[in-house]
């Protein structure tokens, strides 16, 4: 997800079970007694028993295979991966995600699903439009799509009705990087200073904020999906040239620079904290504190807002709909097979399994995040309505004709990464003008490509 991204910050963990579901062990390259083991890494705590669930009843079906899940925290997950990747001693399935993937299919760390797909006639068009274009790279497949994520807006519902904002207002919210629309007229109302003004008060103190109307991400790579890239897609950017496999990429587009001034703005109006003031909680936590007011959020994190003692509290919005229409990312992970691995067919069994509705339907049912069968998102949607949670504006996002848009896939993810973060920072700490920051990001951005 999405998010996806650095999707989850748990602390790192590593389970072990009686069932042998769970280990930190790396990929086993023996066969004993006519039994294979399999090794499985994903990073996610919260999804971790819906996959324990898909293993249980995949090991029922095949009593041959026993397969044990890896469950490691997300920075811990990537630099774990990368460091038996380079000692061969990689796990022989993993949870793979779009910014990272690249580097692995290039140096050929990934083994080619194509010939097994149109040898087993896996039906792709099950899943959710968009999801299974993304691990295509040069004809071959380096996974099967896994579930997907979009982008909404999570709020303080008790906060905006003190305000005297209506739920249905949020529904219909426009942007502009102009004056902000209705949104900016929000995020204004939702903010209060500590001596109880808001933030269309004459009076509001911009230097003493009791709550914020809204809470941005600047932890957020070169996509931005937790927030500018969804509104810099909404007034028209566009990250490059194609997509995925794009060689050329567009941060300089006049589109983006004034997106990010518009959060700059927001900061400055004092409706948001000061980036280098921000707390280093994070953003769901301070909503729930009472904090913030308003946030962009994805969809992986909607259990961080649904808990029973939460659930009165918050709610969904979709995003704003901006110059160029109401625009979310829309992400999604795949499950890969390490080139390396001594079972490529108990291995290509297993994620058939995890990519078939005997296991998508069982992730569904815990209502954790959205799988990429199109009929087990249904039972996913079904399964939030029977907790009493409302998460529509998530599914109507992807149902949504040109409602979504893929974050970017190309070459040299991870060192884009920073190149754009640290030149969006330095333009929200006053340190930079937007045109300028971006522009020269943007020149070393693509002089990775030459």
């Amino acid at each position: 997800m999405s998010s996806k991204h650095p999707r989850f910050g748990a602390a790192l963990l590593c389970l072990t079970a009686a069932a042998t579901l769970v280990s930190c062990a790396g990929s086993d390259d023996d066969t004993a007694g006519g039994k294979t083991t399999l090794n499985y890494w994903l990073w996610d705590d919260k999804q971790l028993p819906a996959y324990q669930e898909c293993a249980t009843a995949f090991q029922k079906a095949n009593p041959d295979i026993t397969v044990k899940i890896t469950q490691t925290a997300w920075a811990q997950y990537w630099q774990n991966l990368t460091t038996q990747l380079t000692s061969g001693e990689a796990p022989d399935v993993w949870t793979d995600q779009a910014s990272y993937y690249p580097q692995f299919a290039t140096s050929n760390q990934l083994l080619d699903l194509q010939p097994l797909v149109d040898r087993d006639k896996v039906d792709l068009s099950a899943y959710q439009a968009g999801l299974t274009e993304t691990w295509v790279k040069d004809g071959k497949r380096y996974g099967l799509p896994k579930d997907w994520d979009t982008m909404a807006l999570a709020y303080n519902t008790g906060q905006l009705k003190k305000q005297g904002v209506d739920a249905a207002e949020l529904d219909k919210l426009t942007w502009n990087p102009s004056d902000g629309g209705t949104f900016e007229q929000t995020i204004a109302k939702a903010t209060v200073d500590t001596k109880g003004r808001n933030g269309l008060d004459p009076g509001f103190d911009k230097n003493h904020v009791k709550t914020y109307g809204f809470l941005p991400e600047w932890a957020d790579g070169s996509q931005g999906q937790n927030g500018w890239g969804d509104l810099a897609a909404a007034n028209g950017f566009t990250y490059l040239d194609k997509n995925p496999w794009g060689t050329h990429y567009k941060y300089d587009d006049p589109r983006l620079a004034e997106t990010i001034a518009w959060f700059k703005h927001l900061i400055d109006k004092g409706y948001s904290p000061r980036f280098d003031k921000q707390s280093s909680v994070a953003n769901s936590e301070l909503l729930t504190a009472g904090k913030g007011a308003i946030m962009v959020a994805g969809s992986w994190t909607i259990s961080s807002f649904t808990d029973p003692k939460s659930r009165q509290k918050f709610a969904f919005a979709p995003l704003p709909t901006g110059p160029a229409g109401r625009k979310s990312a829309i992400n999604g992970l795949s499950d890969a097979i390490w080139a390396g691995t001594k079972h490529k067919e108990q291995a290509w069994k297993w994620v058939k399994f995890l990519a078939s509705p005997d296991c998508q339907n069982l992730v569904a049912e815990r209502a954790v995040v959205f799988p990429a069968l199109k009929t087990a998102t249904q039972k996913a949607l079904a399964a939030h309505k029977a907790k009493g949670d409302d998460v529509s504006a998530f599914t109507d996002a992807a149902a949504t004709k040109d409602g979504t848009f893929q974050l970017p896939v190309t070459e040299h993810g991870t060192e884009i990464n920073p190149l754009v973060q640290d030149a969006i920072q330095s333009v929200i700490l006053g340190r930079a003008q937007p045109q300028a920051a971006l522009k020269s990001a943007n020149e070393k951005v693509n002089g990775l490509f030459k």
